[in-house]
């Protein structure tokens, strides 16, 4: 295959979305050339910062945060429409990788967000990126709604957790999904780490500690009981996925990377180099033979 032009669908499912990072890194290293990407939730963090030629950045720190600084950098809300107000974690991002508008991206991008007073899908494609990564990220009693133009915006999985559609307009040569709401496999031991970035690991980890407690505002901050929303989370996972069948059914890509959506849990982003590699892993399993046609 000579001409190797990508349109990249990166689908939601919170820390399983870390897998789009090896799914990335494959495409790259077998000469794929990613033109455009359509993501929601936690495919538009990773594709918006891909886009922005900012994944290097983004990984050495991602795969150094711990349990305690994921903690730290959920900003409780006391607005009923969601635990935390997910400004610590953008300011946090920007900080780290900077901002951009999406129409200056060198890379066609469409950030997919629900307006859920009027039940249906929003797509931005321009504007601040992070505000359309925020938007977009706003899972249902996790993050607050996003106000975006006199409208609340939340996570685009709710509706269209594989956003094929933004696509259809590209003249690339394949679309490649990825979808994090895959069939349930048997528990399997972690996957190694990729070799990447660990020399400058420790010096992400220490920028992002400092900025953190810099910020800091409630000292006694503790995790809270997770065991609470375990039953939503997993119905929540059940909705997106079974949409998700629905939406690859009816707009078939060219190919798709499933990732079982019992790899990790919602925000155990701690767990990242594991999941990275299960990316690269499954990205391998399902496109090695499309490199010899």
């Amino acid at each position: 295959m000579k001409d190797k032009t990508v349109s990249l669908v990166l689908g939601s499912g919170g820390a399983r979305g870390l897998a789009h990072i090896g799914v990335i890194r494959w495409l790259e290293e077998h000469g794929y050339q990613i033109q455009s990407i359509s993501a929601c939730s936690m495919g538009a963090l990773i594709g918006g910062i891909y886009a922005m030629d900012k994944l290097d950045e983004y990984e050495q720190w991602v795969r150094a945060i711990s349990k305690f600084d994921i903690i730290s950098l959920l900003d409780v809300s006391w607005n009923t429409s969601g635990l935390f107000k997910g400004d610590k974690v953008i300011n946090t991002l920007v900080e780290l990788v900077g901002d951009q508008l999406i129409e200056e991206l060198p890379i066609r991008y469409t950030a997919v967000a629900v307006d859920i007073q009027n039940e249906k899908e929003i797509w931005i494609n321009s504007g601040r990126l992070f505000d359309a990564i925020r938007a977009s990220i706003s899972l249902p009693m996790l993050f607050t709604p996003h106000i975006r133009k006199g409208v609340s915006l939340i996570d685009g999985g709710v509706l269209n957790p594989v956003p094929i559609a933004p696509t259809f307009s590209d003249t690339t040569n394949m679309t490649i999904a990825v979808n994090l709401g895959g069939p349930v496999q048997a528990q399997q031991k972690a996957a190694s780490q990729l070799p990447r970035h660990e020399d400058s690991s420790q010096k992400f980890h220490q920028k992002i500690t400092t900025y953190i407690k810099s910020r800091q505002k409630n000292k006694s901050f503790k995790m809270p009981d997770w065991s609470v929303y375990d039953v939503a989370n997993q119905a929540f996972d059940a909705m997106q996925s079974t949409i998700a069948r629905q939406k690859l059914a009816a707009y078939p890509p060219d190919h798709t990377i499933e990732i079982p959506r019992n790899a990790c849990g919602t925000l155990e982003f701690d767990r990242a180099a594991e999941i990275i590699e299960l990316g690269y892993q499954k990205a391998d399993e399902t496109m090695a033979g499309v490199t010899d046609e």
